[in-house]
């Protein structure tokens, strides 16, 4: 039996370093690091990334690619090559890789942050700039963002009315954004005042907007390889 498993990974293995071999010689790909066989160069990424990605950048050249299981990325670190890539080759690049978190929170991959470049991708971007960031729309909503710039101004004013205080602003901020985001689509508030923390539907909303933002910066191991996809 142990056999029979060996010859089947060796085969499983000699098949894939051939597939590669056969691939690679009709691409012209940017220089890349040596790659594992399946993960390709998962174990290279390393916190904090983005020096990792400035080290193998000094190594291979301002343009690299990385292969992170089954996907194929290009490193573009070079301002110019950057600066081309969003003005010449905008359309190119406008699709969206696809993950699993947006499959199961983006509504099959039909939000505007998520959808792929296309009709459907142009018409939320349409209904977007004319029902929510027209002039006229911004103006309706000025007196709510009015009203929350106030109440942050209070709020800053009351934990430094005894002197100097730290205060940790990118939390401040993000509240900021929520309740008037919020204010906007359904009219209440859920973060700030006291009773707002402490109602329920408050709190859950807090808990789900939390959650969010913790499936959106991790990693999904399916997503780089297929095989492990639940």
């Amino acid at each position: 039996m142990e056999e029979i498993l060996i010859y089947s990974l060796l085969s499983v293995l000699i098949l894939w370093v051939a597939t590669k071999l056969i691939t690679s010689t009709h691409k012209n790909h940017p220089p890349s690091p040596l790659a594992l066989p399946i993960l390709g160069h998962l174990h290279l990424l390393k916190e904090p990334l983005h020096r990792t990605l400035f080290t193998l950048s000094q190594k291979h050249g301002p343009i690299f690619s990385l292969k992170l299981g089954s996907r194929f990325l290009v490193v573009v670190s070079s301002p110019s090559t950057v600066q081309e890539c969003f003005t010449k080759n905008d359309i190119v690049l406008a699709n969206r890789p696809r993950f699993i978190m947006g499959k199961y929170v983006g509504y099959n991959y039909t939000t505007l942050g998520l959808a792929p470049y296309g009709d459907h991708w142009r018409n939320l971007r349409r209904l977007s700039t004319i029902e929510i960031f027209s002039s006229t729309r911004l103006n309706m909503s000025l007196d709510i963002r009015r009203d929350e710039v106030s109440r942050l101004l209070r709020r800053l004013y009351q934990v430094s009315a005894d002197g100097f205080a730290k205060v940790e602003l990118k939390s401040v901020f993000s509240e900021l954004t929520f309740n008037i985001i919020m204010r906007m689509m359904a009219g209440k508030r859920y973060f700030g005042d006291e009773a707002t923390q402490n109602s329920d539907e408050g709190r859950r909303f807090r808990e789900m907007i939390k959650e969010l933002f913790e499936l959106a910066v991790s990693s999904y191991p399916g997503d780089f390889l297929p095989i492990l996809q639940l």
